[in-house]
């Protein structure tokens, strides 16, 4: 591992942590989060049924942490019915930061 960038050794070191937390504790996952405290604001939200019964949920809001400026983001969701019970099987997130100074 010594012969990887550094950003390499901590992204594969943080991948590690992260899917250990996932896998036997997620209560956990909290503490990896640099925040203390978030509001979310949704301005709007779209649902698609998918070929396969599925259904896709995009959102796009605004997002305030701890005392950082507000911050819009999208978020993407699929929903799975397994055993009558909707349950999100992926979810894609992504703050949307533009600088155009």
């Amino acid at each position: 591992m010594g012969d990887k960038p550094i950003w390499e050794q901590i992204g594969s070191s943080f991948i590690q942590h992260y899917y250990q937390l996932f896998d036997n504790d997620r209560t956990q996952l909290g503490a990896i989060y640099p925040f203390q405290k978030i509001q979310h604001s949704i301005t709007a939200q779209d649902h698609q049924p998918t070929p396969d019964s599925c259904i896709i949920s995009m959102v796009v809001g605004q997002l305030k942490a701890d005392e950082d400026p507000i911050m819009g983001f999208h978020q993407m969701f699929l929903l799975k019915n397994i055993n009558d019970a909707w349950v999100c099987t992926n979810d894609m997130f992504r703050l949307a930061l533009h600088n155009f100074g």
